[in-house]
């Protein structure tokens, strides 16, 4: 089992920026990646960004591509989201996604972003 706890959410106006923080505990060992993901009301969950523990390439959705930064700190088993430049399009509910090896998924409680013009 692994647990999940993200913060570093809040409010911000256009252009502004946070850092989003996902901790893990438990079986922390067994972690393969860790994805960030967010849903707007009434909309799908989309993934944000993905790192990997082993220390591959990040990967972003094209949105968050140069505007997001993903990035971990394994030894704190905690992975950090910084998001700059944001936009009220950025608004959403942003959760945390643990994968481990054995293909199982944990998810956070999620943190609320949102962007005000």
């Amino acid at each position: 089992q692994v647990q999940i706890v993200e913060s570093g959410g809040g409010s911000v106006q256009t252009g502004g920026s946070l850092t989003l923080s996902c901790a893990a505990s438990g079986s922390t060992f067994d972690i393969r990646a860790t994805g960030w993901y967010r849903q707007k009301p009434g909309q799908q969950r989309e993934m944000v960004a993905e790192i990997t523990r082993d220390g591959d390439a990040p990967k972003y959705r094209g949105f968050a591509q140069g505007r997001f930064t993903i990035s971990s700190d394994n030894a704190k088993n905690t992975v950090y989201l910084q998001m700059n430049n944001l936009t009220p399009e950025d608004t959403a509910i942003y959760e945390c996604q643990v994968t481990t090896w054995a293909l199982r998924n944990y998810w956070g409680q999620g943190t609320q972003v949102t962007v005000s013009s």
